[in-house]
């Protein structure tokens, strides 16, 4: 491709995916907004997986600021329940809490459900929007370990603990990959 550049909207994941198969690029770069949907993360598990496209760099980049990443090739552990990832949609597997694990979410007391390196699930007692960014804290081994996290989806839970509970899938933004994988080991079930 030496240099060519193609741009895809959010809605020709396939056909993009279909062209980067083809012609085999050295970089595909993609807009930070969409990896983290489920559309990107889709997309960028098919090109990892592809052993065609071992040689291809997947770069994260943001449209307005100067964030870019890219996309480490290591092989993730294999996920404990693949029924739990169906389509293809996960960036990284996602692992049950063993017991009660409490988060705070904008200051209120929620429940950590599953737990990945890229997000997790959370059931709260406040309604959350997708796209709603929020301030997370947890408890580390220094004090509390805070940080931002993009709300994915979000459901009511009518079976919460309490009464009225709300559920909701959350893309971290800022949060320490070492720290996450740590407390991870130590709460996952």
């Amino acid at each position: 491709m030496n240099g060519e550049l193609l741009d895809f909207s959010h809605l020709d994941a396939l056909t993009a995916l279909q062209t980067i198969t083809h012609r085999k690029p050295q970089v595909v770069a993609l807009e930070r907004l969409f990896a983290m949907t489920s559309r990107g993360a889709a997309l960028i598990n098919r090109i990892k997986a592809d052993p065609s496209l071992r040689n291809t760099e997947i770069r994260v980049l943001a449209h307005d600021s100067d964030y870019s990443r890219v996309v480490p090739r290591h092989t993730a552990p294999a996920i404990a329940d693949p029924s739990l990832d169906q389509r293809g949609t996960r960036r990284a597997p996602r692992f049950r809490m063993a017991g009660r694990v409490e988060v705070m979410i904008d200051g209120r007391t929620s429940v950590l459900v599953d737990l990945s390196t890229v997000g997790g699930q959370v059931q709260c007692p406040m309604a959350l929007r997708p796209n709603q960014e929020v301030a997370i804290a947890w408890p580390g081994d220094g004090g509390s370990v805070q940080f931002h996290a993009k709300v994915a989806w979000t459901s009511f839970d009518m079976k919460g603990e309490g009464g009225l509970q709300y559920r909701a899938g959350i893309d971290f933004v800022d949060a320490d990959p070492s720290g996450v994988s740590a407390f991870l080991q130590h709460h996952k079930a």
